[in-house]
């Protein structure tokens, strides 16, 4: 075929995550970045795919600064999250500049003048979801004519008209020979033996409205409304991967309990012998139909947003439900065979310490196995930001984290320190490991590795003094040999 660019190459620039060390996986895919190669597929003579995150000689940057130099004409660079921005803008800045070079992602859209003015080489910057805009530069369309992108013009940058955002289903899904190795699940950076991870997205937005949450809206004002793929494309895409662990990342797998119920009884019916973990709300309690087919399908782990123990704060995120319907909910959720991880926030506004050491509290009342805090964070176009201005005493900080006047990032720090300790007790570490065990979440040849993992991970939350003694002991040595 005729193409305007030989080599494109995508890369995720990051040399590792923000959460690598803590509790929970330690490396996600690129998915959306793996999106945006899709859609370059059929403009492009080749594509190379590129993490930095996984071993290989490219990682070496002069390495890297020579194979853009001899093979790229195309460079796309995934740009999410505000962890090591400066150092992303270092490496973006020490490639060639003669090269064409496309940045998208998050952290891009939120900071699209920072991004030109930090990386000179940048030509143009794709805002929101970038499959569209990334085809189109492709095949070589003005720059003036494509929606959803800024670029450089002469001294001066121009933003174009906001794109709107399409049916999912109209976007080609991963393709996964175009990774340099696979992905494996982790817990504190600890590679769980042949267990092969991957994502999945079989919906995009959420119909709902928490104040907190800006993963459904475009940095740029632009609310990504719900859009989920066809059932048979979301089949298609099960059959190809190759991993036993797959995390379903739709904002919510049950908005449509109807469609969840056809996907779980799909992937029954044809025998599919994976391990499923989904993103979900409480209301799934109202559907025991669908949670019978969940588990009939695979499904193991669900990530419930929870967020506090308090009605009061509950009703300032809108979170859409109080404290009296999480508890009913959990009533039938305990019913079902599925390990249930919680997410909170604490740090909320006028939220009082008393109210945040309730967390670990409500949770082992609820029955979760395991949690999740994080401190409150404001993000540039968080509904929550006018309230915050509007409420004497609390101000926003510079890593757009909620604080209180004479309460600093030390004295959350020893709030999350507490609720650990109150979760985390040895008979809490013994009942996941239980839970792990008894619904088969990982080969059981990982069960009794990750139980000896578990401490030296909450270590790493509660104490930093405590977390060296760990590393340095007998049972630390082992855990990272070979790392």
């Amino acid at each position: 075929m005729s193409t305007l660019y030989r080599h494109a190459l995508c890369l995720h620039p990051y040399y590792r995550d923000s959460h690598s060390g803590s509790l929970g996986l330690a490396v996600f895919p690129p998915t959306g970045l793996e999106y945006v190669a899709a859609s370059l597929a059929h403009h492009v003579e080749r594509i190379t795919l590129l993490d930095l995150r996984l071993p290989g000689p490219l990682r070496d940057v002069q390495n890297l600064k020579k194979f853009v130099t001899d093979e790229i004409d195309l460079l796309c660079i995934s740009i999410n999250w505000e962890y090591q921005f400066t150092e992303v803008c270092e490496l973006v800045n020490s490639l060639p500049r003669e090269i064409f070079t496309v940045v998208g992602g998050k952290q891009a859209t939120d900071s699209v003048e920072e991004m030109f003015e930090f990386c000179p080489g940048i030509d143009v910057l794709v805002r929101g979801e970038g499959e569209d805009a990334i085809a189109e530069l492709a095949r070589g369309l003005p720059l003036e004519g494509i929606k959803g992108i800024s670029y450089r013009n002469g001294s001066s940058v121009i933003h174009n008209e906001q794109r709107s955002l399409q049916n999912v289903d109209t976007y080609s899904y991963p393709d996964r020979t175009l990774r340099q190795q696979r992905y494996h699940f982790n817990i504190g950076g600890l590679a769980l033996r042949g267990e092969e991870f991957d994502i999945i997205l079989t919906s995009r937005g959420c119909p709902r409205n928490c104040k907190f949450c800006t993963f459904t809206l475009n940095p740029w004002g632009q609310k990504r409304s719900y859009s989920a793929r066809s059932i048979e494309s979301v089949m298609e895409e099960i059959r190809q991967m190759s991993a036993g662990i797959i995390l379903i990342a739709d904002e919510d797998f049950f908005v449509n309990p109807a469609r969840a119920k056809a996907i779980c009884e799909r992937i029954a019916e044809e025998g599919i012998q994976k391990r499923f973990l989904v993103q979900a709300r409480i209301e799934i309690y109202k559907h025991p139909d669908v949670l019978d087919a969940a588990a009939r399908a695979g499904i193991k782990l669900f990530l419930l947003g929870i967020e506090s123990p308090t009605d009061r704060i509950l009703t300032q995120l809108n979170k859409g439900f109080d404290t009296a319907t999480v508890r009913k909910a959990f009533e039938t959720l305990r019913k079902f065979p599925f390990y249930y991880h919680g997410y909170f926030i604490y740090g909320n506004l006028t939220e009082t310490d008393e109210e945040m050491l309730q967390i670990p509290v409500f949770a082992k009342e609820l029955g979760l196995d395991s949690i999740t805090y994080q401190k409150l964070r404001i993000e540039k176009y968080s509904p929550l930001k006018e309230l915050v201005e509007a409420t004497p005493g609390y101000y926003i900080g510079d890593d757009r984290i909620l604080y209180r006047e004479g309460v600093g990032r030390r004295v959350l720090k020893r709030m999350s320190a507490s609720i650990t300790r109150k979760f985390y007790t040895p008979a809490q570490l013994l009942r996941i490991a239980g839970k792990i065990f008894h619904i088969r979440l990982f080969q059981s040849h990982n069960v009794v590795p990750l139980l000896l993992a578990l401490p030296m991970v909450l270590a790493q939350t509660v104490s930093r003094k405590v977390n060296k003694m760990i590393v340095r002991s007998p049972l630390g040595r082992f855990l990272n040999r070979g790392k």
